[in-house]
């Protein structure tokens, strides 16, 4: 296998072959996360160098910097491990200074004061390195990750918006609470244009429509508030048979014209780091983390992208088939490619010897060395790491999960994100409660008296969870009881109601709400390729239309097959995963009721 070469104009005639992935957009986030014990530490023998001097121009301290920095130093800054494996030691022998949280937490169900000690003992670590260079920890937080975080609706909700301004206030919020953990910076948004929802990260894009998702990208502004962020571009919505990580076959003029446009504006914003999510793009069979014209030539010199390009999670291990079959060639191609920093959670020592003898025996030139290096500092020094400003305090008002903001970021964002469609002017009625009983049934894939399906995917746990008791919420039960009950409406819940319980029922309710859908999942694990709503939903849903007029709450990550069920159902509202925040049962409440009209679903 060899170098792939750069690529010719006579490429965007023939067929692009794209391997899927998620372009995700990591957002710095960075206000100061380093206490002040920690940043009296490190880099004394470096006293009165020009890159210690906030004085001196960006480029003056970079260069500094770089001109100090040895062979081992600058491998350092290009490897990101797992924070599980950031001792001391670790920091102090190999100098790596970049960090991914993964879905590791420093305790079951910390408290932002946790996660506070944590990273400041990383960052006490990498101060005392011999140049005293900050520590870059990165999380993923789709929400905020917190134990009791605020949960916002994931992007395919917000897509329902059609919002911008919207976006860019929850990107703001989502923000604080992070920084109030001392994180500087997360792995979101995804901006992937989803065209098959199949795919089982199709909620994390806005829609199947470019514009729209262009549009959206204002959560990126949000996210970095006044310093630069970071994020990841592909074309990964395009995968085939909704497979993720499969290839996605179009045309380059497709692939520019659809994928691609959302990534152009993060790239104007001034987006610091493209992440490749999974293999991402092959362009002639070349898989996008060797692929040096779409890394290199177009991303970094045509879209003069200043910032650095990070791999996927083990993504210079996919290169070769077996994954690692042969790391020596996948690192060459890797950082030919462009890559400048790699996601090794747990091989950094391999990385590291690798890199350094591909480096000595003159296979990677030490200009390609110097330049990953160069654009990860100018991301730290300009995202204020070398400030070294205390890491915002719990008590903050940044505080993760704050309730007195957790209100106004929840409530203007989750009522609209819910799309509902009436087939008819009598349909219009069916939401509003009498004094008579309202039934509330559900299939066990989407109770409403959970906490939202729960925990949504990307929040506490990876695959999100399920259940009622694993972070604060109010249910979408909970939601419609205080909202009709002061009128005096009587509501009953039932548990996946056969037909018996509706005919011994038969005119004691005046409406039904029938709550339907999928669990939580994330990535492969949510693929589904019939895309039927799960058992036994169908079920409730023939079960209670038939004999009472209903609204069908579907819960889903994605569009789902509802057309069988249209002719038996009063109004249908697509309330999309996580059906969870501070007030989601509220929030959902008044869409059922019909206080808050339709909106258009971005699919």
């Amino acid at each position: 296998m060899g170098i792939p070469a750069g690529g010719g104009t006579g490429r965007s005639c023939g067929r692009v072959v794209a391997a899927v992935a998620s372009l995700v957009l990591l957002i710095q986030l960075i206000s100061g996360c380093v206490s002040p014990a920690a940043a009296a530490g490190g880099g004394g023998e470096q006293h009165g160098a020009k890159y210690k001097d906030p004085r001196q121009p960006l480029p003056a301290r970079v260069d500094d910097l770089l001109r100090r920095m040895t062979l081992a130093e600058k491998i350092g800054q290009m490897s990101q491990i797992d924070q599980e494996n950031a001792t001391a030691a670790v920091i102090s022998s190999y100098w790596v200074v970049t960090l991914r949280g993964g879905g590791s937490v420093p305790a079951a169900d910390a408290p932002p004061e946790v996660w506070v000690e944590m990273v400041d003992a990383i960052q006490r670590a990498a101060l005392s390195t011999r140049l005293g260079i900050p520590a870059m920890f990165g999380i993923d937080a789709v929400h905020g990750y917190v134990y009791k975080a605020t949960v916002f609706p994931h992007n395919v909700g917000l897509g329902c918006t059609r919002v911008p301004e919207l976006a860019k206030k929850i990107g703001a919020a989502v923000a604080l609470e992070v920084r109030a953990t001392g994180i500087p910076f997360i792995f979101a948004p995804c901006l992937a244009v989803c065209r098959d929802p199949r795919w089982g990260r199709c909620y994390e894009s806005f829609s199947e429509d470019p514009k729209l998702v262009e549009q959206m990208t204002s959560i990126i502004s949000g996210f970095q508030g006044e310093i630069p962020a970071s994020g990841r571009r592909g074309a990964h919505g395009g995968t085939t048979r909704g497979i993720n990580e499969n290839n996605t076959v179009a045309t380059f003029h497709q692939l520019l014209g659809i994928h691609m446009p959302p990534y152009y504006s993060a790239v104007i914003q001034g987006v610091s780091c493209l992440h490749h999510h999974g293999l991402v793009l092959q362009l002639e069979r070349v898989k996008m983390h060797a692929n040096r014209f779409l890394v290199t030539d177009f991303l970094k010199n045509k879209l003069r992208f200043r910032g650095f390009v990070i791999s996927d999670w083990l993504g210079l291990d996919r290169i070769t088939s077996p994954e690692h079959a042969d790391y020596p060639l996948s690192i060459k191609l890797g950082i030919l490619a462009g890559i400048d920093m790699v996601m090794i959670p747990y091989q950094y020592k391999e990385f590291r010897d690798d890199l350094t003898t591909l480096v000595q025996n003159g296979t990677i030139p030490m200009s390609r060395i110097d330049d990953a290096a160069h654009r990860i500092l100018r991301i730290k020094f300009t995202s204020g790491l070398f400030s070294r400003t205390p890491t915002p305090t719990p008590a903050s008002p940044a505080s993760s999960g704050s309730r007195s903001t957790a209100t106004w970021r929840a409530r203007p964002c989750a009522s609209p994100s819910s799309c509902s469609r009436t087939e008819s002017p009598a349909t219009s009625r069916s939401c509003r409660c009498r004094r008579r009983p309202t039934a509330a049934s559900s299939s066990p894939a989407a109770t409403p008296t959970t906490s939202a399906a729960s925990a949504a995917a990307g929040q506490i746990k990876w695959q999100g969870l399920t259940g009622n008791n694993l972070t604060a919420g109010t249910t979408i039960l909970d939601g419609i009881k205080r909202t009709v009950g002061p009128a005096g409406t009587d509501v009953v819940y039932a548990e996946s109601p056969d037909t018996g319980f509706i005919q011994r029922s038969k005119g004691r309710f005046d409406h039904a709400v029938v709550v339907v859908g999928e669990h939580p999942y994330a990535e492969t694990a949510g693929d589904n390729l019939n895309q039927t709503i799960p058992a036994p939903g169908p079920a409730v849903i023939r079960n209670v239309c038939a004999g009472i007029r209903c609204v069908v709450v579907l819960v889903s990550g994605r569009p789902l097959v509802v057309e069988p069920y249209i002719d038996a159902v009063d109004a249908l509202v697509a309330a999309w995963l996580p059906h969870l925040a501070p007030r989601r049962g509220y929030n959902d409440a008044p869409v059922i009721t019909g206080q808050y009209g339709a909106h258009q679903t971005p699919f």
